[in-house]
């Protein structure tokens, strides 16, 4: 009796494609949003992650030019400079090492072929502060910086776009219309959590971009390394004093300066880490829990089409109950077939963009189980309904 019922809601979905087809859609674009957020969330939660550990650690202190809370360089003018990190460095108790930078973006140019590439302007100090350094030839020295020296160390992708396959160390490249001479190949760190490429950089002295290419006396952010992460706040507010008073900040004045701490980091991942998979994924559940609505709504919609079948049904035999499993079984594995449906196409669509956004490999395990599995339940919950309501027609009446 089972197998025969199962068959013939196999055989009702056919004969009455066109509300199957409508059924299954709404499943499919539900489970499909579910599966690419999950897969790239994952994914993307992964890239977060490593680039924070890379950049992050929790000795870590950045001081950004501008004030605000914004993460990043600052546009317009700003007052922080090298030397207000040196006195930072010596007058606050536990900072160890520190590193300045200056960016900027520029083309870069090698015979004909060109690219445009964040230009860093970093000091000797860079490989310990940063934890990056060349992977082929050398990083340049303290000599290098103090006499404004036109060496490169340039990214693996500013390597791909210019030199293709050939060796580029010792070749020369322009950045703007400077020559320099490239020492080294930069570890690669891929892309960057706002999916940035961190191996499109090239990086110089930094005495050589604010004198020979810029032509500017200010930094826009230096890293710093604390002996203590417990002291971390403390240190904080000590860096923040020394760079008030060095900028001559008056009581009521903001700062024109921004301090961040791991914790602060930490605190930023966590936020967007519960979008990724609290608040986005939400929308996707809602859209597949309002197809199951529609699903329901065209099953009891079908009802009225079908009260001959039911009557009949009934007449020779049939039980409310079997009655009742016909239309459950009917409503559930259409927006089951539709679900594995949205999950295949989910997982390709979300490979597609996590190989775009150089995000790796999509796998999509979870987000499968999880699709079908939620799937599965709105399917049953959608067919609830309709199946209650084709269960209480009586046999004389269906007929009539």
């Amino acid at each position: 009796m089972k197998t025969r019922l199962i068959r013939h809601s196999f055989l009702m979905m056919g004969r009455y494609k066109l509300r199957t087809a409508f059924m299954m859609l709404g499943s499919l674009i539900g489970v499909a949003a579910l599966t690419f957020v999950i897969s790239v969330g994952q994914l993307a939660q992964r890239k977060i992650l490593k680039m924070v550990g890379l950049m992050f650690s929790d000795s870590t202190i950045v001081i950004h030019a501008g004030g605000g809370m914004i993460m990043g360089p600052r546009s317009g003018a700003t007052r922080l400079t090298a030397a207000d990190i040196q006195a930072v460095a010596k007058e606050v108790p536990g900072v160890t090492d520190w590193a300045a930078q200056q960016g900027v973006t520029k083309p870069v140019r090698r015979g004909d072929a060109t690219d445009t590439a964040q230009i860093l302007g970093e000091s000797e100090r860079w490989p310990r502060v940063w934890k990056r350094t060349a992977s082929e030839g050398d990083f340049f020295d303290k000599a290098a910086v103090i006499s404004s020296a036109r060496v490169a160390i340039i990214g693996t992708t500013m390597t791909k776009e210019l030199f293709g396959n050939d060796d580029p160390i010792g070749a020369e490249i322009q950045i703007g219309s400077v020559p320099f001479k490239v020492i080294g190949i930069l570890e690669s760190w891929g892309t960057d959590p706002h999916g940035g490429d961190e191996d499109n950089v090239v990086v110089v002295p930094i005495s050589t971009l604010m004198h020979r290419i810029e032509n500017v006396d200010k930094i826009g952010m230096a890293k710093l390394l604390i002996n203590d992460p417990s002291r971390a706040e403390q240190i904080k507010t000590q860096i923040r004093e020394v760079l008030r008073r060095r900028h001559a900040l008056s009581p009521g004045q903001p700062d024109d300066f921004n301090i961040l701490t791991a914790t602060e980091v930490h605190r930023v991942v966590g936020e967007i880490q519960r979008v990724i998979f609290l608040y986005v994924p939400l929308v996707a559940l809602v859209s597949l829990i309002v197809g199951g609505i529609v699903s329901a709504s065209l099953m009891l919609a079908s009802i009225n089409e079908r009260v001959g079948e039911i009557g009949l049904r009934r007449a020779v035999g049939a039980g409310a109950g079997d009655i009742r499993l016909q239309f459950l079984l009917e409503t559930a594995t259409t927006i089951v077939l539709g679900g594995l449906g949205g999950v295949i196409f989910g997982w390709v669509v979300a490979d597609v963009a996590a190989g775009r956004m150089h995000l790796g490999s999509a796998n999509p395990w979870l987000a499968a189980a999880l699709g079908l599995l939620a799937s599965g339940l709105v399917g049953l919950l959608a067919g609830i309904l309709p199946a209650l309501r084709a269960a209480r027609l009586q046999p004389a009446e269906a007929l009539r």
